[in-house]
């Protein structure tokens, strides 16, 4: 057996896949998450998958002594997978305190246990946010920061700069923070997947929904972009690949292998998708037509972005392996999985 990993967020969309990832490559995984954009159910997902349910503990990391119970209670913690975090570029526009209190407040608290639980390294769940509109395209980690559009964006900002901040003040563990494109798709299994409470408010559960009927139609935000198509371009990712790479980066820091005390990787394939494309796909891939309509620009959209993956195929030895086509026919199995449930 490998050693043991805390997983915060791992309930939830991607954190469910990387725990079944971690658990398949022999780690032990506990995980926080307070359920709030995530159910239980999960759980039975994960099990059924890796024939390991792991331990879970429903508590808010904004609770510094109930995280210092759980590491207290689950000793020899090696590493922290940082996931937890509210997530809706829209809501955190209308309600920000809430945005900066959940995302920053949590990984001040992690931070400041680490040392004591003598745990060894943290990768962190970044975002492409961080780039805004990039001046050139695909971008690499070296690309600079813009100014944020969103309290969500500005959290990601925040959060690295506190991370690189706190280990370069001398403290004795590690990190690696991955900057994620566009996650979509589900577990091939189709035992976990995407599962939004309420309206989703990423591109792919909506088209999902919308196939199904849940949905009448799905909205394209703007069809007067500078792209080929003249929709928005981003780099779709499976979520099963971006999962693989926080194994690999676990396996980087807890063995040693690191370079830096802080390292920075982009995860994506390096091939942009317009939101129209993904749509022909997914007709294509699933034979189901899509309902959609053309409305206006949504606020704080960036035109198109796409990944220079270079660092991490190099460095880590990982790439995004699976198609655009595989990846979005792989969340219509999930949204089919979720109808046969009842699920809505």
């Amino acid at each position: 057996m490998k050693k043991k990993i805390l997983v915060t967020g791992g309930a939830g969309y991607i954190g469910s896949h990387t725990v079944v990832e971690l658990q398949n490559a022999g780690y032990e995984v506990v995980i926080i998450d307070d359920l709030s954009n995530s159910t239980i159910e999960v759980l039975d997902g994960i099990e059924k998958i890796t024939g390991i349910k792991p331990v879970f503990v429903k508590l808010d990391l904004n609770d510094k002594a109930g995280l210092r119970k759980v590491l207290e209670e689950n000793k020899g913690i090696a590493g922290i997978i940082h996931f937890a975090a509210s997530k809706a570029v829209g809501e955190s526009v209308q309600q920000p305190l809430k945005y900066y209190r959940n995302n920053i407040v949590t990984l001040l608290n992690l931070l400041d246990l680490m040392p004591e639980f003598h745990i060894q390294g943290i990768v962190f769940s970044s975002s492409c946010t961080v780039y805004g509109q990039p001046d050139i395209l695909p971008v690499t980690e070296d690309a600079p920061i813009k100014p944020a559009l969103s309290p969500y964006g500005n959290t990601k900002q925040i959060n690295e700069e506190i991370i690189r901040d706190t280990i370069y003040a001398g403290v004795p563990f590690k990190s690696i923070i991955l900057r994620y494109f566009n996650p979509i798709g589900a577990h091939p299994s189709a035992e976990i997947g995407e599962l939004p409470n309420g309206v989703p408010q990423n591109l792919v559960p909506f088209l999902t929904q919308t196939a199904i009927g849940i949905r009448q139609e799905l909205s394209v935000f703007g069809d007067d972009y500078n792209t080929p198509d003249n929709s928005c371009i981003r780099d779709y990712i499976h979520v099963v690949d971006l999962a693989k790479a926080h194994v690999i980066a676990m396996d980087r820091m807890l063995e040693n292998k690191s370079e830096e005390k802080v390292e920075i990787f982009n995860l994506g394939t390096g091939r942009g998708v317009s939101v129209l494309e993904l749509i022909n796909a997914f007709e294509k891939g699933t034979g189901v037509k899509v309902p959609y309509k053309i409305v206006g620009r949504r606020e704080g959209d960036i035109e198109k972005v796409w990944a220079d993956p270079e660092r991490a195929n190099k460095v880590l030895g990982w790439t995004a392996k699976e198609s655009v086509e595989d990846t979005i026919v792989s969340a219509w199995n999930w949204q089919l999985k979720l109808q046969e449930r009842g699920i809505q």
